[in-house]
């Protein structure tokens, strides 16, 4: 160690007590964390692009500071969800300290992981106060039927208003108006369920018709538009 000679002419002083690090809760447990090895937890992180075209959640499930499970959720450019698929091979069997420092190729999935790092270190994880935490595996849980994310997608103007085209529930085919044209409901798909019966050897037209369902004051409308065509 090299010392500046300011230093080196001054006389030492004994350090009083040694408290080391506050205790963060972990998996239902305060845990005074010296090394990455001490981290553990699931949680979630939200990172964007320097553009901000795009964002990137990313679910993480740590264990004994290596991470045993990635979930990757992009929306935003065809190159974004294309570095997803590298990060989720990247990511697990690494440190939560090498990931911070590894390129993950998409901005937004490397300002996901630097929040996420900065959650779990100072234990705001999910799993914080959950004893023994979330077995790995959990992150599956996250996606809707079918392990599809949950996305909204909903797109206006001022001069034709509103367009649902993808909620919570699935795929929006149709929307219901009353006799003032505002929306009542609508019909979607669940398009996870769908095509996972027809992977399962079921016939398309009943994976079809298993699947629709509608929300709001859907029955008895006055109009109903594809609100993708009209």
């Amino acid at each position: 160690m090299t010392y500046s000679h300011e230093v080196e002419r001054m006389c030492p002083l004994t350090k009083g007590p040694h408290h080391g690090p506050a205790p963060i809760p972990e998996e239902g447990a305060w845990v005074k964390a010296y090394e990455i090895k001490d981290i553990s937890g699931l949680t979630h992180g939200i990172g964007w692009c320097a553009p901000q075209q795009g964002t990137c959640k990313l679910t993480l499930n740590i264990k004994n500071g290596v991470i045993e499970e990635a979930l990757v959720e992009t929306i935003g450019c065809s190159g974004m969800t294309h570095s997803a698929a590298m990060a989720g091979e990247i990511l697990p069997g690494k440190t939560i300290l090498e990931a911070l420092n590894t390129d993950l190729v998409c901005d937004a999935i490397n300002v996901a992981m630097r929040e996420l790092f900065l959650q779990i270190v100072y234990g705001r994880s999910q799993t914080a106060f959950s004893e023994g935490g979330l077995p790995v595996g959990a992150g599956l849980e996250d996606l809707g039927k079918g392990l599809r994310s949950m996305t909204g997608t909903i797109f206006s103007t001022k001069a034709k208003g509103v367009r649902y085209l993808e909620l919570t529930e699935g795929y929006i085919t149709k929307m219901a108006l009353d006799e003032n044209n505002e929306v009542t409901g609508y019909q979607f798909v669940r398009l996870g369920k769908m095509l996972e019966a027809i992977r399962h050897g079921e016939d398309v037209q009943k994976a079809y018709e298993a699947n629709v369902g509608t929300y709001g004051r859907f029955d008895g409308a006055v109009k109903y538009i594809d609100p993708r065509e009209e």
